[in-house]
């Protein structure tokens, strides 16, 4: 079984990855930020956990208004680093877990807590700015991630004791995981800063010490903190140190400090601290619990015939064509796909088992696949084919004898739009 050997907290303000880019691991400003971390970068190295769950927010790079989650968990085989507008830091691209990544989004939700999934996303600072300081990277990395990025840049964001709950359940997803695996949890964000307004430039050395007394020997009263008080002590932005708290939720209710540092060279009050978990290893009969309190929702719908959950697995190792046929959306997309689909399989990298199941339009063999139902009737769409049709071939039958199934035979539809000339099978449109 997976088990929690310790936790990392640490800022992730940009300024730690400009040191690190511009080599000011001896110029006076900057030696406290490379001093601070590098206990921390030792204990990794002795104890080369399997994987790293990396908690941090995005800073509308990846993440924008337009769909903003509190909390969106990383289930792809890797992340690259993001553009921020100047350009890429020159950073390999960090490998993921998607296992269990899988794992921990199923045990979430079985908690009810109302995750978001992503994949194919670049990460920013929030992620690689202390990652890059925290592990050798030359050669690639030592371990892979499971990145967990909490929304706490756009208000209503998840209470502190949300925070704090998650990371409690966190600690049953991975301790059920079956695999034997060491996983170390970093906590990023903050301490004191305020980066916006008249305000900005605010700091609370004070608050930053007390917050972290309190959250080694007292988490719980942090939990119960609003995110005014959070603000009113450490600035709005440095309110998002409610992240350490999911770190700190799931580890032992006593943990053993090894490290601990403070330094505000400007704008934020940089911290490292790590903390070794005392928590006794799990019970046999708690996990089994635990998977099968998992496994509930969908138990029995596998003997449903002909029923295909479109689960965290099917959705990570079928994105590539499901990717692709998203993107029957995109108006130049459509025309590549209808002029030379040979051409826009190419460039979008498809297999060759992809590219002759979307040859055949093989309506059940792409269910059978992986590609969720709601891409093929983009797809039907812009090739002229309804959804009648497609129904019908998924059930190995003609349209004739779909639609004698049907309350009104007749009817027949699609999702095409005002691109797609009149299809052949409305007659009522060709009739005009």
């Amino acid at each position: 079984m997976a088990r929690i050997i310790g936790g990392i907290a640490c800022s992730h303000t940009p300024t730690i990855g400009f040191a690190l880019d511009t080599n000011k691991q001896h110029d006076p400003v900057w030696q406290p930020i490379f001093e601070s971390f590098g206990p921390v970068r030792q204990w990794l190295q002795d104890k080369q956990p399997d994987v790293l769950l990396f908690i941090y927010n995005d800073h509308v790079t990846s993440f924008f208004f337009d769909h903003y989650s509190a909390f969106a968990l990383g289930i792809g085989d890797s992340y690259a680093v993001a553009d921020e507008g100047g350009g890429p830091r020159d950073l390999p691209p960090v490998g993921g877990h998607p296992g269990l990544s899988r794992h921990i989004g199923h045990s979430l939700m079985a908690d009810e807590f109302d995750m978001s999934f992503f994949q194919d996303k670049p990460l920013d600072h929030g992620c690689f700015s202390p990652l890059s300081m925290l592990c050798p990277h030359d050669s690639g990395w030592p371990a892979p991630i499971v990145p967990l990025q909490i929304g706490v840049l756009q208000f209503p964001i998840p209470t502190a004791r949300r925070c704090y709950r998650l990371g409690q359940a966190l600690r049953r997803a991975i301790e059920s995981y079956p695999e034997d695996l060491s996983v170390a949890i970093v906590a990023t964000g903050g301490l004191s800063h305020q980066v916006h307004g008249e305000r900005a430039g605010f700091n609370n050395t004070a608050w930053d010490e007390r917050f972290l007394d309190l959250f080694e020997n007292d988490p719980v009263r942090l939990s119960e903190m609003t995110q005014a008080e959070y603000a009113a002590l450490g600035g709005l932005e440095g309110a998002e140190v409610i992240m350490w708290l999911v770190m700190r939720g799931a580890l032992s209710a006593s943990v053993r400090k090894l490290h601990q540092t403070y330094y505000l060279p400007s704008m934020t009050g940089i911290a490292t601290a790590l903390y070794e978990n005392l928590a006794s290893p799990a019970m046999a009969g708690e996990v089994v619990r635990h998977r099968a309190h998992v496994a509930t929702q969908l138990e029995g719908a596998e003997a449903l015939a002909g029923t295909y959950p479109f689960s965290l697995e099917t959705s990570q190792r079928a994105y590539r064509i499901n990717r692709y046929l998203h993107d029957m959306i995109l108006p130049e997309h459509r025309r590549l796909f209808l002029a030379d689909q040979e051409a826009s399989f190419e460039a979008a990298g498809l297999s060759e088992q992809e590219r002759e199941l979307l040859r055949r339009r093989d309506w059940r063999g792409l269910i059978h696949y992986g590609v969720i139902f709601f891409m093929l009737e983009k797809l039907g769409a812009v090739l002229g084919v309804s959804n009648l049709h497609i129904y019908a071939a998924m059930r190995g039958e003609t349209l004739e004898a779909f639609q004698r199934t049907r309350n009104a035979p007749g009817a027949l539809y699609s999702v095409a739009g005002k691109d797609t000339p009149a299809p052949a099978w409305d007659n009522a449109a060709a009739s005009h």
